[in-house]
């Protein structure tokens, strides 16, 4: 199977969203005490106490503005969280971030224009990482789609991107 690569945020888009975010608001770290929640800067949860914040990213927007896509209605933003100082990023991360067995994402098929082609849902089966390729050569056996966004069912928070 092919194994692919979870994308964090990327560094320099990280210090931008440390001033302001991607909905014009300006960032307010805190202190997080129980810890827990996952962190799109280095693709690990939070420990308690790590000085974090909640900011708005608009994933889709940011690819869209290195690849001249223009993604129109598909453009959306939501919160995550992110470490609100520069942090060592994914090193020894998972390969894909945030799942176990049983929990569900959805995978949202993007063009190289920046149109939704589709998603579909994934239950992790015990073999979280296999189940995941398996989804993720589906969604890339489409020579259309350009990336895919996990999102968590729950919040519809966005966990991190593949690209081709």
């Amino acid at each position: 199977m092919t194994i692919y690569t979870a994308r964090p945020i990327e560094p320099a888009v990280l210090k931008q969203l440390r001033d302001t975010d991607d909905a014009g608001r300006a960032c307010v770290p805190y202190i997080d005490h129980e810890g827990g929640d996952p962190l799109r800067c280095c693709l690990r949860r939070i420990r308690p106490g790590e000085r974090v914040a909640l900011v708005t990213y608009a994933p889709l927007r940011r690819w869209a503005a290195e690849t001249s896509a223009a993604p129109g209605a598909y453009d959306e933003q939501g919160p995550v969280f992110i470490h609100a100082e520069e942090c060592e990023g994914p090193a020894g991360a998972e390969p894909y971030p945030f799942t176990r067995p049983g929990a569900i994402r959805v995978l949202r098929r993007y063009s190289r224009a920046g149109h939704i082609l589709g998603g579909r849902l994934l239950e992790f089966p015990e073999a979280a990482a296999e189940g995941f390729d398996a989804a993720l050569d589906e969604a890339f056996s489409d020579p259309e789609v350009a990336l895919v966004h996990v999102r968590a069912v729950e919040y519809g928070c966005f966990q991190f991107e593949v690209r081709r």
